[in-house]
């Protein structure tokens, strides 16, 4: 089921062709997704669970089968990689199935493990994906996905925006909206994922110039699918004039550029009644009074010191 129109931030067709024309060479900069997939991998070590089949959605050229196959890493029994492009797919090792985020092909209850390394911010839907997610998931079945937050390329974002005002007198969506760490959790909650936990790794990755990372974004399938991106290429005044800008603003001392990748990981689990739940209003055994060593005194109620 796809997402209303109110709801189509992206176009996912587009978003897909993006992708099928990275799929090629996207092994040179493949870096971000490399160190996302590598620290899911790490987290899933430290879990003291066996996870029997695992689905990585929006897996690229299969992240999490690549990052497990590391030795001294645990490896899901049975891993099936699912992406909205089958030439990036078609890279992916083992199983393999072309999906796309917004309507997932699996049964409710079928999974053990659920991850995604960096594709769900391409997602128009965000809550209805994780809802389905939830489903797909088994009782105490764990979700674990990395994902752009919204400190991502905010230096292009400003640069460009200036540029088109200055050149153009206007301005047009060029760089994905993100979202806040603080948003990811309270979507993880609503979607109804138990025990749920965001964090974010803030990356600054150094380039020559402002165009080389352009040409990095475009390697990653990571350009502009906004559905109401400006339909005709940036000018070239405007782009130089943002080239300019980013430098005079962000330049470093060594005549490069910096650019911010914040990959904010949300970890949650399917719900089940083995996991620890939250005390009761009213439960509590131990007064607050008695713990900061006061007095406890009704609403109103004056103390000794009132006139």
């Amino acid at each position: 089921m796809s997402a209303p129109a109110a709801m189509r931030i992206f176009d996912r067709t587009t978003h897909a062709r993006h992708r099928a024309r990275a799929a090629a060479g996207f092994a040179e900069h493949d870096f971000l997704v490399q160190r996302a997939a590598t620290d899911i991998a790490e987290r899933l070590a430290g879990i003291n669970r066996d996870f029997a089949l695992a689905l990585d959605l929006g897996c690229h050229r299969g992240a999490l089968a690549t990052a497990t196959a590391e030795p001294g890493i645990k490896r899901p029994a049975f891993i099936v990689s699912a992406d909205i492009a089958p030439a990036m797919l078609a890279h992916a090792p083992g199983q393999r199935v072309a999906a796309d985020e917004e309507a997932l092909p699996f049964r409710d209850g079928s999974l053990d493990l659920v991850t995604s390394i960096l594709s769900l911010h391409w997602v128009n839907d965000l809550p209805g994906a994780l809802i389905q997610i939830r489903r797909a998931l088994k009782a105490d079945g764990l979700f674990m996905a990395a994902l752009f937050g919204g400190e991502t390329l905010t230096e292009l974002r400003q640069s460009l925006a200036q540029a088109e005002i200055e050149c153009e007198g206007g301005l047009s969506p060029r760089v994905s909206p993100f979202a806040d760490i603080r948003d990811i959790g309270s979507l993880m909650q609503r979607a109804g994922f138990a025990l749920p936990v965001v964090d974010a790794d803030r990356v600054t990755v150094r380039y020559a110039d402002p165009l080389r990372l352009m040409a990095e974004l475009r390697g990653m399938g990571e350009s502009n699918a906004l559905s109401e991106r400006r339909r005709t290429p940036l000018r070239r005044a405007t782009l130089l004039r943002a080239v300019e800008i980013y430098r005079e603003r962000f330049g470093l001392p060594d005549d490069r550029v910096p650019a911010t990748f914040e990959i904010v990981t949300a970890t949650g689990w399917a719900p089940h009644q083995s996991q620890q739940q939250p005390l009761q209003p009213g439960s509590a055994a131990t007064r607050l009074a008695d713990a900061l060593g006061s007095e406890e005194r009704k609403a109103g109620e004056k103390t000794g010191r009132d006139g």
